[in-house]
């Protein structure tokens, strides 16, 4: 599949990618999710005012009036192994199925099959390698019957590459939000883990209004970004659709003055690709290559419910530009200083979107150092 076309970036390009790295002790890379969703911490970061929290204290922080809009994204059972006919070990990652047969995938193996080549699936099932471009790799699937059924017998739950284990029984429900419905996702909108229904529920009660997007997150959301200049990577593309409703919402939010919470990059990335000309969202299918750094105008969104990410990450890059660098950076030395949790399964960070247009001159010792 092609990596998407040039991204959309903010208007500071002083960035490079050594400024979103940092150093992260490994212990504090979570391996499994909190005995409860709502278990985990939350550290609210209003530019230089930093606040710990649990999660659970989320309706406090979320006045009568706000809306709340989460990615309803289903993830499949995306991982698969396979064989080559030499017998040599195959992982497949799917990335997007696009027919009945056909699938875009990452391939992963010690001499990776060329175009031709057949794999040996499990449940009796085949697969030939059509074409390749860049990472990823067409396969048409055979005597699977639909594919997306299939998967669900014979995949496997893609947890992060982080996470140094297979998929244990819990990770079925765990590393699904409770509100997914839409399949499509090779890895979840980490950000919603950590609702419950309860909570939910609560915010409910409360007057805080609650809609959906849905973005189906790819595997290239772990790809790692291969340059310096920030200005020459290229995301790769997603699906995303914007309810008519939740247009209706997100406008209606701001003119009575409420504000906009997305819960997660992923909801945000999609409310951001489907503003107009206009400031308004269009509703609707779309694909999006957005690729937002320190700079990008933010016309959506007010905040930003996100977990911790990775060095040199996108989603990094991203926090730190809704957020402020300067106000970010010191948000990750707080939390890797406190023993937070850290990526998918780790705690969550309520973010206030900076005011200023300023916080454009990155420190060069790193985004965290420690």
């Amino acid at each position: 599949m092609a990596d998407g076309l040039r991204p959309r970036l903010g208007t500071s390009t002083r960035y490079t990618l050594s400024d979103f790295d940092f150093d992260l002790p490994r212990e504090l890379i979570a391996q499994a999710p909190a005995p409860e969703r709502t278990k985990s911490r939350l550290l609210h970061v209003d530019g230089e005012r930093l606040a710990d929290f649990a999660f659970a204290d989320l309706p406090g922080l979320v006045p009568a009036g706000d809306l709340i809009v989460c990615n309803d994204t289903r993830v499949i059972n995306a991982r698969v192994h396979a064989q080559k006919t030499t017998g040599g070990k195959v992982e497949l990652l799917v990335e997007r199925i696009v027919a009945s047969d056909e699938a875009w995938v990452q391939l992963r193996a010690s001499h990776t099959p060329q175009s031709g080549a057949s794999l040996t699936l499990p449940g009796s099932a085949h697969a030939r390698v059509v074409t390749r471009e860049g990472r990823f790799h067409l396969l048409r699937f055979f005597a699977t019957g639909p594919l997306d059924d299939w998967l669900e017998r014979h995949g496997e739950v893609p947890l992060p590459p982080y996470i140094d284990r297979a998929p244990g029984d819990t990770d079925a429900t765990r590393y699904q939000t409770v509100y997914a419905r839409v399949p499509g996702a090779v890895a979840a909108p980490t950000a919603g883990l950590h609702f419950d229904a309860a909570l939910l529920a609560a915010l409910h009660a409360q007057g805080v209004a609650h809609e959906f997007v849905t973005l189906h997150i790819g595997a290239g959301t772990f790809l790692p970004v291969a340059t310096e200049d920030l200005t020459q990577h290229r995301m790769h593309s997603e699906r995303y659709r914007i309810p008519p409703e939740t247009a209706v919402a997100v406008a209606a939010t701001h003119v009575r003055g409420g504000r906009v919470l997305a819960v997660g990059t992923t909801a945000l990335r999609a409310l951001e690709s489907a503003v107009d000309a206009r400031g308004a969202i269009r509703a609707g299918d779309g694909e999006t290559t957005l690729f937002v750094t320190p700079g990008f105008r933010f016309r959506a969104v007010d905040r930003l419910l996100t977990n911790f990410h990775l060095p040199k990450s996108t989603l990094l890059m991203l926090a730190a530009a809704f957020g402020g660098y300067g106000a970010v950076r010191a948000a990750y030395a707080h939390a890797i200083a406190t023993k937070y949790r850290f990526y998918s399964y780790g705690d969550a960070m309520l973010l206030e979107r900076v005011r200023a247009s300023g916080d454009l001159t990155p420190k060069r010792d790193r985004i965290i150092v420690g």
